[in-house]
């Protein structure tokens, strides 16, 4: 089964399998190290069901908007049902590793969970790049350690099994690859947060 596929099938328990309390307040400490402000334009790469949207619509109040993607439709649907009705929320199926998305439009890309599951990486992270105005925030986070997540995967569907967090030095050679700069790279127990700036 391909990860899409894997995530469309999984698309109908995800809510009900992760979203917990305690990743609500992992994500209400977590969010406001972005550093967003009011009326930011954010990324939300590969939001999934929207788990991360109301935490970011919050950070940049009624007059900031969040564009929300996802490749897998089921995905997307879910999110659309649950976000769309909100003004400044956009929910859009879009495949961040095969094509760009609105040149300089974006303050900040965030991509919560989403990174070890890319197999285009460099693609991705370019397009991010192509997204974010000069000064933009690129946010890679997850609620789990590089390690935690290689141990987690390697018990999951074989869809997911060998997707795994780059090591740091492979992580910065990417990000600077693609652009990016003032790096930094938290990998510790229960948060993985990289956070870097498009020049």
């Amino acid at each position: 089964m391909s990860r899409k596929a894997y995530f469309n099938e999984v698309a109908k328990t995800w809510d009900e399998r992760f979203c917990t309390p305690q990743l609500a307040s992992f994500l209400e400490e977590l969010v406001p190290q972005f550093g967003l402000k009011p009326g930011q334009n954010i990324l939300d790469v590969g939001t999934g069901t929207g788990v991360l949207i109301p935490h970011l619509i919050q950070a940049v109040g009624p007059s900031g908007s969040v564009t929300a993607i996802d490749y897998a439709e089921k995905m997307v649907q879910i999110c659309e049902a649950k976000h769309g009705h909100l003004e400044n929320v956009n929910v859009r199926l879009h495949d961040i590793e095969e094509d760009t998305i609105m040149s300089e439009s974006f303050d900040a890309a965030v991509c919560f969970g989403l990174f070890p599951h890319l197999k285009k990486k460099k693609s991705a992270l370019n397009n991010m790049n192509h997204a974010l105005k000069p000064g933009g925030i690129l946010a890679i986070v997850h609620a789990l350690s590089s390690e935690e997540i290689k141990a987690h995967h390697a018990t999951a569907s074989s869809s997911v099994m060998n997707d795994t967090m780059p090591e740091e030095a492979e992580m910065r050679r990417l990000l600077k690859g693609t652009g990016f700069a003032d790096i930094r790279i938290k990998d510790e127990h229960g948060c993985y947060f990289c956070a870097s700036t498009k020049p």
